[in-house]
């Protein structure tokens, strides 16, 4: 069964801006609209990304920007970046403080100076009321640790923040984890492994949680799903990640495409004005 493309999608985290795309962007957007998408959210991984994020989102109605910078990203980190980044989060398009986080996996940045930047960046989330959207690689309980601490000050200067925090980006942690961050009110997005044959951790977290806590995304020009694995990612098969979605929790994918983009509108807010 597949999704009626006049129902609305979205793709919550697609790297639209990265150099995959320039031969053919135009003609991605135009497939991801005639599927159904409404909506994509470019994240950046640093000043110059969260620079042409913003270029693309001003010329694409259906194109939004988050701007931040990326734990492996750490080391382009100065003293007036954060200033840079305020600046920038200031223009219409921009509906997230992304993608930030941190990542144990690779040792491009040391872990001290991601928790650092990680930490700045969230306090100016909450300065701003923006949401934040959490890169995490091999440090599930620094990343809880530090959220949670976020998240009680949040509640403490009464954030508008506390219903919408956040989403976790292509989460792959296990289901304890995954039910404490739903407990703060963190989305959890979904990307091309659910459809892996070995996903079976991921598959089981989507099984047993509220379809409310899930967002789609891409991830592309990463993280293709099954059939196209192997093969670029792009925002149309966001449709895929749907239909699996659908089939696990034994649902209609239309009902997932409703579900996940009103999480995505509540959390977005796609808004005009600041």
């Amino acid at each position: 069964m597949s999704i009626n493309p006049a129902l609305s999608l979205v793709d919550a985290h697609c790297h639209l801006n990265f150099t995959d795309f320039d031969n053919d962007r135009i003609l991605v957007i135009e497939r991801a609209r005639g599927i159904g998408i409404s909506r994509i959210l470019i994240p950046a991984i640093d000043l110059v990304t969260s620079r042409s994020a913003l270029k693309f989102a001003s010329q694409f109605p259906e194109v939004f920007a988050a701007v931040g910078v990326h734990p492996n990203s750490g080391m382009t980190w100065t003293k007036e970046t954060l200033s840079e980044i305020k600046l920038m989060a200031d223009e219409t398009k921009v509906v997230a403080i992304g993608e930030i986080g941190l990542d144990y996996y690779r040792d491009h940045t040391p872990k001290e100076v991601q928790r650092k930047i990680l930490i700045q960046q969230l306090e100016l989330a909450a300065d701003l009321g923006l949401p934040v959207i959490i890169h995490n690689r091999d440090a599930t309980d620094d990343i809880v640790d530090i959220l949670r601490d976020w998240y009680v000050t949040l509640k403490r200067i009464g954030s508008k923040l506390v219903n919408y925090p956040g989403e976790m980006h292509s989460y792959s942690a296990g289901l304890d984890t995954a039910r404490m961050m739903v407990d703060l009110n963190f989305k959890l997005g979904i990307t091309g492994p659910v459809t892996f044959r070995n996903s079976q951790l991921l598959q089981s977290v989507v099984i047993s949680l509220p379809l409310e806590s899930l967002l789609l995304e891409t991830d592309a020009p990463y993280l293709t799903p099954d059939p196209y694995r192997g093969k670029r990612n792009e925002p149309a098969n966001v449709r895929i990640v749907a239909e699996k979605i659908a089939e696990l929790k034994n649902c209609s994918p239309g009902l997932v495409a409703k579900i996940t983009t009103e999480s995505a509108d509540q959390l977005f807010d796609w808004r005009v004005m600041h």
